[in-house]
């Protein structure tokens, strides 16, 4: 059974001032499965004074003790995983298997920073003169308005509560209306583990009028996002105008460079799947495919290969490898990005229309030889589009990896070390993984740089936009 899904304010579930509600649809049939409360000038009114009311007591409650909360909220992640997975599959789409990887994934985040905010430590600086004390310490930045999307919708949010949780902070989280229930599972979980009610609020509602409302409220001392870069802009402008700290984690259109001396089935086997995962619902996803002239076709042959034999359907049913994308104005998106790079040249190989008219399946689909010019090239597909062109000269390669003012993920496959040192300074991106998958790891960085916005959502770097800095100076008599 999906869930309908309330708003949680002051401690209490419960629906909207104004009784508003929005349906939450399943994007493998297209039915309405459920409803999500929407809130309110007057909910996010008692969200902030309870959120105001609660940082003294939890900025206080020393870093240890709220480790041991957070841990036990990572628990009961991993005990309701079964049924959480499979409401967000509903509601998500994505294949159950992803479903429960990401909700255990979350009990490891959750875990990781509730160590890691034991160890936000200080420093003492040596004086000039005798019998001076100087120290710096580092306090909570206060009350944090946090925003997170529906493809990843425990992933994003646990990051964010997280990281403010164990720096001292209180949060109020905007939660996805695509995805609602499990993210407010999520929030359940803290919750149960003994988060006090008022220190985590989760509101849903127009993201325009809660966001423009939270992030200028003068109670909000600190705005993490996960989206869009063009609102991420938006955002980002009004967190400046408020002199409020900002993390941003925005769009990308990740390349993903093989060179002539990689392992073409070694690439294959990991990018492929990469690509797919999540109906390339990714902001990490690689996008762009260069592949040097001499493992072009092998490439381009193994890709379409496994595109061809992806298995696409319902996300409950366990032969499912990709699901439905999140909703209709996705779809029309990528049959619309499709279009434009096959009226310019490009070669369809595999896939490009929709699957039935039920539900928002899309062919996995690959296209090559993709004119620069075309939409495809410029925008973030964020669907299962893979587009591979070809290249002959290193430089070729990299220029075209920066050509976009994205640099949020970054792919190479080669054998030469010279080659790998070339991609890991020369790529203007914020995590760049060679030969492998290695990013999002509780315990790495996680952020972008250009149009993809700034400041990290992992490793100990996450905790710095939590925490304010303040020096201390003492001269004892």
């Amino acid at each position: 059974m999906y869930p309908d899904t309330e708003l949680h304010i002051a401690g209490r579930w419960r629906a909207g001032a104004g009784q508003d509600t929005l349906p939450v649809l399943n994007p493998a049939t297209g039915e309405t499965i459920g409803q999500c409360a929407v809130a309110s000038t007057a909910d996010l009114d008692e969200a902030l004074a309870a959120a105001a009311r609660a940082f003294p007591a939890w900025r206080k409650v020393a870093p240890f003790e709220r480790a041991k909360v957070m841990r036990k909220a990572a628990d009961l992640m991993r005990e309701r995983a079964e049924d959480i997975a499979r409401i967000m599959t509903q509601e998500q789409g994505k294949p159950l298997a992803e479903a429960r990887i990401e909700t255990l994934a979350a009990a490891d985040i959750i875990d990781w920073f509730a160590e890691e905010g034991k160890r936000a430590y200080g420093r003492v600086i040596p004086g000039r003169a005798d019998g001076v004390l100087q120290a710096v310490i580092r306090e909570p930045v206060g009350p944090v308005a946090c925003f997170t999307p529906w493809n990843f919708p425990i992933n994003q949010a646990v990051r964010k509560i997280s990281a403010a949780l164990c720096t001292g902070c209180t949060v109020i989280l905007k939660g996805p209306e695509d995805t609602p229930a499990s993210c407010a599972a999520l929030v359940r979980a803290f919750l149960d583990a003994g988060i006090p009610g008022d220190a985590l609020s989760l509101v849903y509602g127009d993201p325009a009028t809660i966001s423009s409302y939270l992030i200028a409220h003068p109670v909000i001392r600190k705005i993490s996002f996960t989206g869009s870069t063009v609102v991420g802009k938006k955002l980002a402008a009004l967190a400046g105008e408020h002199m409020k700290r900002a993390t941003m984690e925005l769009g990308g259109h990740a390349p993903a460079i093989v060179f002539g001396d990689a392992d073409v089935e070694k690439a294959v086997s990991i990018l492929a799947p990469s690509k797919f995962r999540n109906a390339g619902q990714v902001c990490v996803s690689p996008t762009r495919f260069l592949v040097h002239d001499s493992v072009f076709d092998r490439f381009v042959e193994g890709f379409s290969t496994f595109a061809k034999n992806l298995k696409v359907g319902d996300g409950l049913d366990p032969d499912t490898k990709m699901g439905p994308l999140i909703h209709s104005r996705r779809l029309e998106a990528v049959e619309a990005l499709t279009a434009d790079a096959e009226s310019g040249g490009a070669t369809l190989r595999t896939g490009g229309k929709r699957i039935g008219n039920r539900g928002n399946f899309f062919e996995p689909t690959v296209l090559t030889e993709v004119p620069l010019s075309m939409r495809i090239m410029n925008e973030e597909p964020f669907g299962p589009l893979a587009i591979i062109n070809r290249f002959s000269e290193d430089e070729e390669a990299l220029s075209e990896a920066n050509r976009l003012p994205y640099g949020l993920a970054a792919y190479a496959y080669t054998r030469s070390a010279e080659r790998a040192a070339r991609v890991s300074n020369g790529v203007e991106s914020g995590m760049i993984s060679i030969n492998h998958h290695g990013l999002a790891l509780p315990e790495t960085p996680f952020g972008g740089v250009k149009d993809s916005g700034y400041g990290s959502e992992g490793g100990p770097e996450a905790l710095d936009a939590y925490l304010v800095t303040k020096f201390v100076t003492q001269a004892n008599f």
